[in-house]
């Protein structure tokens, strides 16, 4: 489990580090809080964020229970994937929104593959 552990560090250090990016882009575009609208520069490192988190709370409890019922290391080599896929995204997000798709791809298949993965240990188990 400890790989399963440093992924899921990496993954909650990628969302401070893209915290504080929104931090940085909310002065050097002066967009004040609590306004998250004004500038679009701004906007789509804003967005990006949020996109994050709404995968973040979907990957976290599918990585840990996935990795409960098969081995943890392959569950924490599809978690890096997430956590490489979101930076793809990030990036694309902010150069042009259009361009975030393989970005996105790369974050969600291995969510949707750990949570599957989970659902069918979990049953696996119960019968």
């Amino acid at each position: 489990m400890p790989w399963v552990d440093l992924v899921t560090l990496l993954a909650v250090f990628e969302f401070l580090g893209m915290a504080w990016l929104v931090g940085r882009a909310r002065v050097k575009y002066a967009v004040r809080a609590p306004a998250t609208t004004g500038n679009e520069h701004f906007e789509r490192w804003f967005r990006a964020q949020q996109n994050t988190l709404e995968t973040l709370i979907m990957f976290l409890p599918a990585l840990w229970i996935a990795a409960h019922y098969w081995p943890p290391g392959w569950m924490a080599l599809l978690g890096l994937v997430y956590v490489i896929g979101r930076v793809v995204y990030m990036i694309g997000y902010v150069r042009d929104p259009r361009t975030r798709g393989i970005g996105y791809y790369l974050s969600i298949v291995p969510v949707v593959v750990l949570a599957v993965l989970g659902l069918v240990g979990c049953v696996r188990d119960l019968l």
